[in-house]
C-alpha cells in the first residue's frame, strides 16, 4: 500500500474519531446564525439578572458535536465580586439523578444485572416484606409511575423543637461513628444512613398509579449500585464513566477535593447550616448521607456535563467507546406510561406531552425539541437536555437560589426554555 493511500486512511480516521468527541467550533459551520444566537441569549439572560433571576449563568451548546456556544455571564453572588467563568464548577442538585446513579442503573441493565420489568424488591430487599411496594416495578419506580411519596424531610429527624441539632445524632467533630461530613463542622452519625432507609421503606404508597414525581428511590441507588456491582458507587461512576469520558470535575464531595476552579456558592442558609452553602451540597437529604447520594450531590462543570450529555445524545458512544448499548439509552429515553398522561422516561425527564402545540411561556422545555429529546432540571437553577434528532446538547447553569431558594424569577421568566428555543429559531433562520 503506496504512502498517499495510508496517508488518505489515516486522515479518514483521525476525522471519524474528531467527529465523535465535543470540539469547539463556530456557528455558522453547523448552519446556525451566529449573530442571531449571541443578541437573543445576551438579551434574555442581561436581562434575568437585572431581574434577579440568579447572580451569574452560564449556557453551553453543543451542535453536531462542536461546542458553537459557551459564555458566561454575571457573577457568582450579587456583590459583583468574582465574575463567572467558564471552568466553574456547579451543584447540580437533581441533575445528579441522571448523570450519577442512572449510567450505573444502564450499565447494570445492559449486562443483565437489572431487569427493569421486574420487582424493584428483588434488588432492594426490604420492600419484600412491605406489602405496599413488594410488587412495584422497576420502571415504574425510575418512571414517576410508583406512587411513591415526592420527598421525606430528614432534617427533621435529627433537629430539635428548638432547631438545635440532636447530639445523638450531630457531632462537631469527626469520630469513629460520626465520619460521614455534611458540612463544616457538621458531621453525621454514619448509621443515621440506615435510619433513611427504613422511614423511606415504611413511606406511604399511593393507590392510585400515576405520574408523582419521586426523589425517594434515588437515595437508595447508591447502595444498591455497589451491592450489585460489588464495587463502591463513586468509584464504579468514575472507573466506568467520568474518567474514561475525561469528565474530571464530575464528582460528589469537593471540599475534599482540591480542584483548580472555582465552586459556584448555591444559599445562604439561615436555618440548619447558619452559612454560605458553598463546596457542599445545599440538598439537605443529600448532605445528611455525607454528601454522596443518588437524588443531589454531583458537583461539575459545563464542559465535563455535555461530554456525558453527548455520549447519551450519541446513544451511548463517544469517543471509540460504546458506554451503554443504543438499545439501552432507546428504552430509558422513550416514554413509559403515555396513556397514563406520564411523560417521563426511565429517569430522564422529557417533554410535555404535545409540547410542541404550546406556547413558549406554557412549554417544557423550549417547543421546538424532539419528541425523542430528554434531559433533567436541578433545583439549584441547573438544566441540561439532549436531543437525538438535532444533534443538539444544550447545559444552562446557575445558581438561582442564591441567596435563598425563594428567588423563582427563573421560573417566572421561563429563562431556559427561552435561552434553548434561540437554538432552535437560529436552526430555522439558516435554512
Amino acid at each position: 500500500m503506496n504512502k498517499s493511500i495510508l496517508f488518505l486512511l489515516f486522515s479518514l480516521l483521525s476525522f471519524f474519531i474528531q467527529a465523535q468527541k465535543l470540539r469547539y467550533g463556530n456557528p455558522s459551520e453547523v448552519q446556525m446564525d451566529s449573530t442571531f444566537i449571541h443578541t437573543k441569549v445576551d438579551s434574555i439572560l442581561i436581562d434575568a439578572i437585572r431581574k434577579k433571576a440568579f447572580p451569574g449563568v452560564q449556557v453551553l451548546v453543543a451542535k453536531k458535536h462542536k461546542i458553537i456556544f459557551h459564555k458566561a455571564y454575571g457573577y457568582h453572588t450579587y456583590d459583583s465580586i468574582q465574575k463567572v467563568q467558564l471552568n466553574d464548577v456547579y451543584d447540580l442538585a437533581s441533575v445528579t439523578k441522571i448523570v450519577g446513579p442512572l449510567p450505573a442503573i444502564m450499565k447494570l441493565y445492559d449486562e443483565g444485572k437489572i431487569d427493569i420489568n421486574a420487582p424493584f424488591s428483588n434488588y432492594w430487599k426490604p420492600w419484600k416484606s412491605r406489602t405496599n411496594k413488594k410488587d412495584l416495578t422497576f420502571k415504574e419506580v425510575l418512571a414517576h409511575q410508583a406512587g411513591l411519596a415526592p420527598y421525606i424531610v430528614f432534617l427533621s429527624e435529627i433537629l430539635q423543637k428548638n432547631k438545635k441539632p440532636k447530639t445523638r445524632f450531630v457531632k462537631s467533630e469527626s469520630s469513629k461513628k460520626y465520619t460521614s461530613q455534611a458540612f463544616d463542622g457538621i458531621y453525621i452519625k454514619d448509621r443515621f444512613k440506615n435510619k433513611m432507609y427504613r422511614i423511606i421503606n415504611r413511606s406511604k404508597v399511593s393507590a392510585i398509579k400515576k405520574y408523582k414525581y419521586s426523589g425517594l428511590s434515588f437515595l437508595l441507588y447508591p447502595k444498591m449500585i455497589s451491592d450489585i456491582s460489588g464495587k463502591n458507587y463513586t468509584e464504579y461512576l468514575q472507573q466506568n464513566f467520568y474518567q474514561p469520558l475525561t469528565a474530571l470535575t464530575l464528582g460528589f464531595t469537593p471540599k475534599k477535593k482540591h480542584f483548580n476552579y472555582a465552586i459556584v456558592p448555591t444559599e445562604v442558609d439561615s436555618f440548619w447550616r447558619k452559612s454560605l452553602t458553598k463546596d457542599w451540597v445545599h440538598d439537605e437529604n443529600a448532605a445528611l448521607m455525607g454528601g454522596i447520594s443518588g437524588n443531589a450531590g454531583l458537583f461539575g462543570s459545563a464542559l465535563d456535563l455535555a461530554k456525558i450529555m453527548q455520549m447519551y445524545c450519541n446513544y451511548g458512544y463517544y469517543d471509540m467507546k460504546q458506554y451503554i448499548s443504543e438499545r439501552t439509552l432507546k428504552e430509558f429515553t422513550k416514554v413509559q406510561f403515555p396513556n397514563n398522561g406520564n411523560r417521563r422516561g426511565l429517569g430522564f425527564d422529557k417533554p410535555l406531552i404535545g409540547n410542541d402545540t404550546l406556547p413558549i411561556n406554557k412549554a417544557y422545555p423550549a417547543p421546538e425539541v424532539s419528541p425523542k429529546s430528554f434531559g433533567h432540571s436541578g433545583f439549584t437553577g441547573t438544566f441540561v437536555w439532549a436531543d437525538p434528532e438535532h444533534e443538539l446538547v444544550f447545559i444552562f447553569l446557575s445558581n438561582r437560589v442564591y441567596p435563598n431558594r425563594s428567588h423563582r424569577n427563573i421560573y417566572n421568566l421561563n429563562i431556559r426554555p427561552k435561552v434553548q428555543q434561540v437554538f432552535y429559531q437560529a436552526m430555522s433562520k439558516s435554512k
